[in-house]
């Protein structure tokens, strides 16, 4: 009986404890943040957000809130909170916001970058996995070193519109490996027109505050106020799956070339995919993949014409290990560290992804004695994360040497989160990063790239999107050595 009554109280006991510490952490503040009205909250900016958090940042800390009727919002600008709070604390922030707007209309529920945590989740990166891990993200050099031939080519043959050879790039390669694609891809397709106007949709419809529903839920009853939404919704998924019954018909062909669409649709009771799960799992890495690689390719060629001094020590790299009778590889990356750190320095300078994507809390986070609560959107700025002086010292600065060690190899202890955060982590950075990569030192090793003073370029000039595109902007670009051996070289093994 005593022992009975003992382990009562030792329940007992514990349950008060635990009641109080509850307590104590729902009694800690909210980070700080700018004042908002009576019950309305705060007004979130209306356009270039990441730019006026950054301010706030400056203003309220590392860590500030807003709130917008009845959601909380917490926004990260300082690289060490985004470890603490994004990266250790990620098996809590795997977690998706509602979206009413662009993912259960738009998308019907069903892309995978706004899906809630849970078992279809893991079940779709799964796949995503299968598709773009290390191992098999090295099976796509060729496609990509091709591609990026055909840049230089196209360079040389149209150096006016350089953004549309990259756009022609990224589409290229993705639509390669996703579909099996045998031709180069032209910036002009149908299909690849059809894909950047969805993602264009969906880059405004993501963005917070375009759509009320997602702060008033109710308004998703009101007759017709969703109806393009949902138009588009049906345009979307008749072009992909337009592009899946492509590969099905070549499969029962006895033609389909190695794809991911033919693996998933090879694998698809093993990994458990609905026939629509199929058609967004391959669309969205086609239109992820084309979407971000495009501007990350921009971004690095316009860093290189306005910084022609960090330019030029890459250039001094490539003549000293590669030389004028051949082209740079991979398998030259590891003998190439300036290349490496003006690629990570690029996507550091101008994030792709300039505010991020948000993250909602499934449990209570406590940060420096502020709680960020279950139920919270929490989101990553990125710009702001990129500009943190504390871990990029005179971050404004374009400075490649800040990812090099005192030997001259790229620094392990530093990092920016330009995939996003914790178990989000985009799956597709390791394609990503190899058509970076091949590409800065493939453009650098055939061009100088120089600004025309008679036209300036605006470096923060971008669209307000979840993923940013430059504004259109004018290179000098001068060849390296005689244009017939840059031709003779990328000409060799190329589609032209």
């Amino acid at each position: 009986m005593a022992l009975i009554i003992a382990c009562t109280l030792i329940v007992l006991a514990s349950a008060w404890i635990v009641k109080r510490r509850y307590q104590a952490v729902r009694q800690l503040p909210l980070p700080p943040g700018p004042p908002g009205r009576w019950l309305l909250g705060n007004t979130l900016p209306k356009s270039y957000a990441p730019f006026q958090f950054a301010k706030w940042t400056e203003k309220y800390g590392p860590v500030f809130t807003l709130k917008q009727g009845p959601r909380i919002f917490v926004i990260i600008g300082r690289h060490q909170a985004a470890v603490d709070i994004m990266e250790k604390e990620g098996a809590s922030l795997a977690d998706r916001p509602r979206s009413i707007a662009a993912h259960e209309t738009l998308s019907d529920g069903l892309r995978i970058l706004l899906e809630g945590s849970g078992e279809r989740l893991r079940r779709l990166r799964r796949v995503l996995h299968a598709g773009l891990q290390p191992k098999v993200a090295e099976t796509y050099e060729p496609i990509q070193i091709r591609n990026a031939k055909n840049v230089v080519l196209d360079i040389l043959n149209d150096p006016k519109n350089h953004q549309k050879h990259a756009m022609r790039y990224a589409a290229s390669v993705v639509m390669t490996f996703t579909y099996g694609k045998t031709t180069p891809t032209s910036y002009m397709d149908p299909e690849v027109i059809s894909v950047n106007k969805s993602l264009a949709r969906f880059g405004r419809a993501v963005k917070p505050g375009t759509y009320l529903v997602d702060t008033y839920p109710i308004l998703r009853f009101v007759p017709g106020y969703l109806s393009q939404l949902k138009a588009w919704h049906q345009e979307e998924l008749a072009l992909f799956n337009g592009q899946l019954d492509v590969v099905r018909r070549q499969m029962d062909e006895g033609t389909a070339r190695p794809s991911f669409a033919k693996f998933i649709l090879e694998h698809q009771k093993q990994y458990q995919l609905e026939d629509k799960e199929l058609a967004y799992v391959a669309g969205g890495m086609f239109g992820a993949g084309s979407d971000t690689t495009a501007s990350a390719i921009t971004i690095m060629m316009m860093a290189a014409t306005i910084h022609t001094d960090a330019q030029a020590r890459v250039q001094e790299e490539l003549d000293n290990v590669v030389g004028c009778s051949r082209l740079p590889t991979f398998s030259d990356q590891e003998m190439l560290p300036q290349v490496t750190a003006f690629m990570l320095e690029s996507l550091r300078w101008r994030p792709v992804s300039l505010g991020g994507f948000a993250h909602r809390a499934t449990k209570d986070i406590i940060w420096k004695n502020y709680i960020i609560p279950e139920g919270a959107t929490v989101v990553g700025n990125h710009w702001a994360i990129a500009n943190d002086p504390e871990v990029f010292p005179e971050p404004h600065e374009f400075n490649p040497q800040r990812w090099i060690d005192d030997t001259g190899h790229v620094r392990d202890d530093l990092r920016f989160f330009a995939y996003g955060f914790g178990r989000r982590v985009c799956p597709g950075q390791h394609v990503a990063n190899r058509s970076l990569f091949i590409n800065t030192a493939l453009i650098l090793w055939a061009f100088r790239l120089s600004e025309n003073p008679a036209a300036k370029i605006d470096t923060l000039a971008f669209s307000d999107t979840a993923n940013i595109h430059a504004a259109p902007f004018e290179i000098c670009l001068e060849k390296r050595m005689d244009e017939s051996v840059i031709r003779e070289l990328c000409t060799s093994g190329a589609f032209v």
